[in-house]
């Protein structure tokens, strides 16, 4: 039996899968790593600990099978953090930026005040914010002696966690990214598909830096030099760490959409083969590029805390000892009694782009009980996407019919319910929840020829679960007011 590695390397950890072509489940490990706060609002990855923990994980799950029967690589990644790494010796010249990392926030209100913000989204279809990455290479320019050195040297690379993997995987022969990544940096030219001069001057970004764009199926490299997996497997698909589960549910079709619940949250619509520019503060993304005229596009809106929240009350607040404790906890509770959580741990996403606003809780009583805490905890999460979606919709001009979800969140079905009820929307979740790591396997299967087209993916997908609501009209616009009074006071310091 031949087989499929997909490298899926997170916010928190790495996780490897492999598969046979049958899309059976042959092995799957995961591996935390260690998040670094050196400052208030700043985060930072090791990137020795992000490449120990990828060869730690695909050791775990290719030592039972035969690794010369692994005919391709997919890889897909936290999108936005950035890495710095010396051409010539392969070697991390700093920790990589993550994005959730605010410490250009100051930079990117200059660049608001300065008038810039029309063109980066017309260009790129992003909005001025810290999330992403051009702003942090910018940063680590002016402020990093080693960055600066080895640009001075001709022997800088950049690029977002794909493209160091890449570099990692191939022993240092290729420097490469593809569209759903770079289409995130700021720098990136939505519809001239090429890192552009104008943009990366506007915020003092060299272009030699970024790595070639190739599209997201398609050999980029083989491997070499590594312990555990022969030299010549091709990497054949990579997709950013939104984009591949929009692709592993199937989502192939032209207004389709998912909503993963990871680290944060991310609400995504396929628009097709022309960019949907927003008139409601969202982002115009790649989707996907299957050749290099073949651009399928997206309209996304990004909630920075999703699982990060319910990680938050195990290991800040200290109110539960597993992540899995949350829901049972909460549903010990009809409700929350009137307390509201407003999950901006690192500032505010989609739709109000606040870099600076903090985390709120309100409606707090003598009668408020951890669990009451930990049902807003939860609502708090699902709140902020009925705000995406509500601004999806406008900018769509109508409704969405229904919406699948996958993440490790959307297993908590108290959530998904409540998610379910003030959206208005039917949710929809497949069996395998680990969508993120199959639209890897997707897109190295589809660069490989195993599929040969978007067809084949779509029969994959198989549901669990609907959730249909139970809220009515009225119910629902009371729920989202009491949200709509935390989130003005969070936002307005009121």
């Amino acid at each position: 039996m031949d087989y499929i590695l997909a490298i899926d390397q997170g916010t928190t950890g790495t996780t490897a899968l492999l598969m046979d072509l049958d899309l059976n489940r042959v092995a799957e490990a995961n591996v935390d790593f260690e998040q670094h706060f050196p400052a208030p609002g700043w985060v930072e990855h090791d990137l020795g600990d992000i490449w120990a923990t990828v060869l730690q994980t695909v050791r775990e799950v290719t030592k039972h099978v035969d690794v010369r029967k692994i005919v391709s690589i997919g890889i897909t990644n936290q999108r936005e953090t950035l890495c710095f790494w010396d051409r010539k010796t392969n070697e991390p010249l700093a920790r990589a930026i993550v994005w959730q990392d605010r410490r250009t926030a100051e930079f990117c209100a200059l660049l608001r005040a300065k008038g810039t913000e029309p063109f980066f989204q017309e260009s790129t279809g992003l909005l001025i914010d810290p999330y992403f990455s051009g702003t942090k290479a910018a940063w680590a320019l002016q402020n990093w002696g080693d960055v600066k050195s080895a640009h001075k040297a001709g022997r800088l690379a950049a690029g977002t966690i794909d493209s160091y993997l890449i570099s990692r995987l191939s022993g240092g022969a290729v420097h490469a990214t593809e569209p759903s990544n770079a289409s995130r940096t700021l720098c990136f030219h939505l519809t001239k598909h090429r890192w552009d001069p104008d943009l990366c001057s506007a915020l003092g970004v060299p272009t030699d830096i970024w790595p070639e764009v190739r599209p997201s199926v398609g050999t980029f490299a083989l491997t070499r030099g590594l312990e555990g997996l022969p030299d010549g497997i091709p990497i054949t698909g990579v997709l950013g760490d939104q984009q591949s589960p929009l692709l592993g549910q199937s989502c192939v079709e032209e207004g389709s959409a998912k909503c993963t619940y990871g680290t944060g949250a991310f609400l995504l619509l396929n628009t097709g083969r022309k960019p949907a520019r927003s008139r409601h503060r969202l982002l115009t993304t790649v989707a996907w590029a299957l050749s290099e005229d073949n651009y399928t596009y997206a309209l996304e809106g990004s909630a920075f805390i999703a699982g990060a929240a319910v990680q938050w009350v195990r290991d800040g607040l200290q109110l539960i000892q597993d992540s899995s404790e949350i829901e049972a906890l909460a549903a010990s509770v009809p409700s929350s009694e009137g307390v509201v959580f407003v999950p901006a741990l690192t500032g505010l996403g989609a739709p109000y782009w606040d870099p600076t606003a903090t985390g709120m809780m309100t409606g707090i009583t003598r009668g408020t009980s951890r669990a009451h805490i930990a049902r807003a905890v939860l609502e708090g999460i699902a709140f902020q996407n009925a705000d995406i979606l509500a601004a999806m919709q406008k900018d769509l001009g109508k409704p969405l019919a229904s919406l699948n979800v996958d993440g490790g969140a959307s297993a908590n079905n108290l959530l998904m319910q409540f998610q379910a009820d003030i959206l208005g929307v039917e949710l929809r979740r497949p069996k395998y929840l680990e969508t993120t790591s199959l639209g890897a396997v997707f897109a190295a299967g589809l660069g490989a020829g195993i599929w040969t087209d978007l067809i084949d993916i779509e029969k994959t997908w198989k549901q669990d679960r609907v959730f249909r609501p139970t809220l009515d009209d009225k119910g629902r616009e009371a729920t989202m007011t009491r949200w709509r009074t935390a989130v003005g006071r969070t936002i307005y310091k009121a």
